[in-house]
């Protein structure tokens, strides 16, 4: 069984999949974070960016590449480090976009993606899950929020990790994650045609589990 959830940087995606999948014991996959583990990846390079438009630059890239997730721990792991942390860094969430629009890039994750779901009960989120990795997925839901909204709760996240921020500066990174996002050519973010929009500026993180927890049930895809 599949769910799928998309949607836009800080509509609550990564934590309500997470306390979903905790919930009906399913396996939790953040596939964002393996955009930003290649990303972390290439900034960690003693190159420019510019090195990303080079198809050569980014197959050698891919190829020494490892990507691994823990089930149990929610950690993801990249050449055998945990970098749980270290991918939330602004540096990444500025870099990701670009990183996450590379075809090659995205070729690769999906592959990975489906490689890591086959057979499994999972929760995935992401941008492209429900029109392009899992498009035959059992479930899909749409999460948005109001963009300053969405603003303030990485604003949060962001000062709690000790990085020196404005909410401006990141209001205006999410906006310009957006455009890139939803403009790129290759797997752009979004809505799937039969997914399930929940706005959720005025919602809590247990509300948005509880709704998305029900709206399974109600669909009957979990027999619990």
């Amino acid at each position: 069984m599949i769910i799928a959830i998309d949607g836009p940087a800080g509509s609550g995606k990564s934590t309500t999949a997470k306390k979903v999948a905790a919930q009906l014991n399913l396996m939790h996959l953040d596939t964002g974070a393996m955009y930003r583990a290649v990303a972390l990846h290439i900034l960690n390079q003693d190159m420019t960016k510019s090195h990303i438009h080079d198809h050569g630059f980014i197959t050698q890239i891919l190829d020494k590449i490892e990507i691994e997730f823990s089930s149990e721990t929610n950690k993801i792991f990249l050449n055998g480090k945990d970098v749980s942390v270290e991918i939330r860094e602004n540096r990444v969430s500025e870099f990701v976009s670009e990183v996450s629009a590379i075809s090659l890039v995205r070729e690769r994750m999906v592959l990975l993606q489906r490689e890591i779901a086959a057979g499994s009960n999972v929760v995935l989120e992401g941008r492209d899950i429900g029109t392009r990795v899992f498009p035959n997925a059992d479930v899909k839901v749409y999460l948005n929020a109001d963009v300053n909204e969405r603003g303030q709760r990485r604003f949060k996240e962001l000062v709690k990790r000790g990085e020196e921020i404005t909410l401006d500066e990141v209001i205006q990174d999410i906006e310009l994650r957006d455009l890139k996002d939803s403009s790129r050519e290759h797997s752009p973010l979004e809505k799937a045609k039969d997914a399930i929009e929940i706005d959720t500026t005025k919602l809590s993180i247990d509300a948005q589990v509880n709704e998305i927890v029900s709206l399974i049930q109600t669909n009957n895809k979990t027999g619990v």
